[in-house]
């Protein structure tokens, strides 16, 4: 897989994706001290971002999220990179104020996230000029599991 993305946040990233099935608010959403998600209606509920490549399909609403996500990050609590479906200003806000206040990158790229996969080492390479590329193993049908 190697898809062109478009930058929202400078910076490289490598790690596994986590592919959550529906957006996210960071404000209630994820508990910063520990990475975990916390939103009782989320379906990934229990899932922990950090150090991971975040694929979701939005961010959901608090102009907070910014700041849960910036204090994630410093705590090294936060995804390692963030890929969305669609842009979201809230969560480049934090990812912005991490690395002003704290010198700590995470990459927010867009791109069409349809076929990525949890599990799957994922890198982000996203440049100051807009350009960006996500990167990973090959697309492929995958064999349901028993």
């Amino acid at each position: 897989m190697s898809r062109e993305a478009a930058t929202l946040s400078a910076g490289e990233a490598e790690g596994e994706a986590l592919v959550l099935t529906m957006a996210l608010s960071f404000w209630g959403g994820i508990d910063p001290e520990s990475g975990l998600i916390i939103d009782h209606s989320h379906p990934q509920r229990g899932a922990c971002v950090s150090g991971r490549v975040l694929v979701m399909p939005g961010g959901r609403g608090s102009s907070s999220s910014s700041a849960v996500l910036a204090e994630a990050i410093r705590l090294g609590t936060g995804p390692c990179a963030i890929v969305l479906g669609s842009s979201d200003p809230i969560l480049v806000v934090g990812a912005i104020v991490a690395r002003f206040l704290y010198d700590l990158p995470c990459p927010i790229v867009v791109c069409d996230i349809a076929g990525m996969v949890s599990g799957d080492r994922v890198r982000v390479a996203a440049d100051e000029s807009g350009a960006a590329r996500v990167s990973g193993p090959a697309d492929a049908v995958r064999a349901p599991s028993t």
